[in-house]
């Protein structure tokens, strides 16, 4: 076994020996595409979605320098006709291009590296077959000598774009040996399929694209590899379930990717590490330190702080991912940086919608550091002021809960909506951010005679009481709790055991000036 050409299935041995879920049905789907017009794939997820399982998987499979037959015993793919067919029957090469950057003397020998180093092991197992210095003229030649076609399998194939963003000549050289493998006139006759990993789309080349004959699959299309692109919800809660923990509470702090099919997507490396530690917490974002994402939540694009904020708060923002160039530095405007927070993970998005929005509580938890310590002081004090007017709310301060949505309303909204009837409650939104911890926010909520404006309602197992905010606008306050109790609003929550609190928060036009009461509700 080589260390590019026919690695063997240790890496697949190691994985299946721990907590595994079976994905193997992935390899169905690409032996369908194998020797078609579809055989090239190209999958982009964020970091620690499961990407380098799914290639050791496949190399486990198609390599016949072993037998994995035993190795597969009991999963999905050994219920589909084409399992014996395929298994064990080719040359893989397998190419992780972050362990060529980490190998490597100097960043810009990484390519000349690839090529020099495979050409090497590929002269040294056919010894026979005439030789050639470059990639794809070696790997043609064996084909032509032995009758074998290659699977290329590429972990990470976006790195050296990550790791060299602004060398623009590395980058050439690496389209050029990417373009003698995919897209020459041998590429047919010596490739029967090509299996490629990144975080990052396919960076957008024009004609000068050496992979544009890939089929891709990313966070903004997946389909139909939805649910190869991380955990779904029924494993999860199978997890759950052999581990004894709480479902719903994984669910709160993981949940939130929500890809074609109504998929629920969870991170692997989140859901892991908290069922092997049996505690919930950040493990996906502690693989990178928050500075990534303060970079380009600090980026100065018209819009992006009120994005942000009302992201937050629970909203879902609307976006257009066309103009992004799949890439980190050409970044034009506050669209491309959304794109490519989903791209990264720390955003998901909504294709029916075309919106994004912060996905769950671990990613939501590492927006508030890298805004609290970056450049955006505006946000930072929002969220101060948020935890505070949560504390005068509770406290029932009229005065203080006022000041603060007052505040709020003018860092929050362009004077040009400040009188926005729909202003208000865009506002009380961000206003209580730090509700998101121990509340689930639900907007007009259906009850009595009525919709109630906005009620936070307290998580499972947290002490707060409810609280049913009625929003009004050039009304009076009186009138606002009167309308409460009138609608009998509290009649939804007839049954919850804990306090309800009545908020009660009136806008006046012209004085620009908020009002607020505050009432403990009486049970009858």
């Amino acid at each position: 076994m080589g260390k590019y050409l026919n690695v063997g299935n240790a890496g697949f041995t190691a994985i299946r020996r721990g907590r595994y879920v079976d994905k193997t049905g992935m390899i169905a789907f690409i032996n369908n595409t194998l020797g078609t017009m579809e055989k090239l794939t190209c999958v982009s997820r964020p970091r620690r979605f499961g990407k380098s399982y799914a290639a050791k998987m496949l190399c486990a499979y198609y390599d016949k320098s072993c037998e994995s037959g035993e190795l597969f015993a009991g999963l999905k793919i050994t219920e589909d006709h084409s399992f014996k067919e395929y298994l064990n029957k080719y040359d893989v090469l397998y190419l992780d291009i972050t362990l060529f950057i980490a190998g490597a003397s100097n960043i810009k020998n990484v390519v000349s590296d690839i090529n020099a180093k495979v050409v090497r092991e590929i002269q040294d197992v056919y010894p026979n077959v005439k030789k050639d210095e470059l990639l794809f003229e070696m790997l043609f030649n064996v084909t032509e000598a032995t009758g074998n076609k290659f699977i290329i399998i590429i972990d990470e194939w976006d790195a050296l774009f990550r790791e060299a963003k602004n060398d623009t000549d590395l980058q050439k050289e690496y389209i050029q040996l990417l373009r003698g493998l995919f897209k020459s006139s041998l590429t047919d006759r010596m490739i029967e399929a090509a299996y490629m990993t990144g975080i990052l789309p396919i960076k957008k080349y024009g004609t000068q694209s050496a992979l544009t004959d890939f089929c891709e699959y990313t966070m903004l299309q997946p389909e139909p590899l939805e649910e190869y692109a991380g955990f779904t919800e029924e494993e999860v809660r199978s997890l759950c379930r052999t581990s004894k923990m709480d479902f719903e509470e994984v669910r709160k702090w993981y949940d939130g990717y929500i890809l074609g099919n109504n998929t629920h997507i969870y991170s692997p490396k989140s859901v892991i590490d908290a069922l092997s530690r049996n505690r919930l917490g950040n493990y996906w974002t502690q693989t990178e330190t928050y500075e990534a994402l303060k970079i380009y939540i600090d980026l100065d694009e018209d819009g992006l702080k009120e994005t942000i904020v009302q992201m937050l708060g629970g909203a879902h923002c609307k976006i257009d991912t066309a103009t992004f160039q799949n890439d980190m530095t050409n970044i034009k405007g506050k669209d491309d940086v959304l794109t490519l927070l989903v791209h990264l993970g720390y955003l998901a998005y909504d294709a029916d919608e075309k919106t994004v929005f912060i996905p769950n509580e671990e990613v939501r938890q590492e927006f508030v550091r890298s805004v609290t310590s970056g450049r955006r002081k505006e946000i930072a004090r929002l969220i101060l002021n948020s935890d505070q007017l949560l504390e005068q709310t509770l406290n029932m301060n009229e005065e203080a809960v006022a000041a603060a949505i007052e505040e709020a309303h003018s860092m929050g909204t362009a004077p040009i909506f400040y009188n926005n009837e729909q202003a208000l409650r865009s506002i009380i939104r961000f206003a209580y951010i730090s509700c998101v911890d121990e509340f689930i926010k639900i907007e007009e909520l259906a009850s009595g005679k009525g919709y109630a404006d906005v009620v936070f309602f307290p998580k499972r197992a947290s002490s707060m009481p409810v609280l049913l905010i009625e929003l009004k606008w050039n009304k009076t306050d009186e009138g606002a709790i009167r309308q409460i109790k009138n609608k009998d609003y509290p009649q939804v929550l007839k049954d919850y055991g804990g306090d309800i609190l009545l908020v009660a928060i009136n806008y006046d036009v012209k004085s620009k000036k908020h009002i607020c009461r505050i009432e403990k509700y009486k049970k009858q």
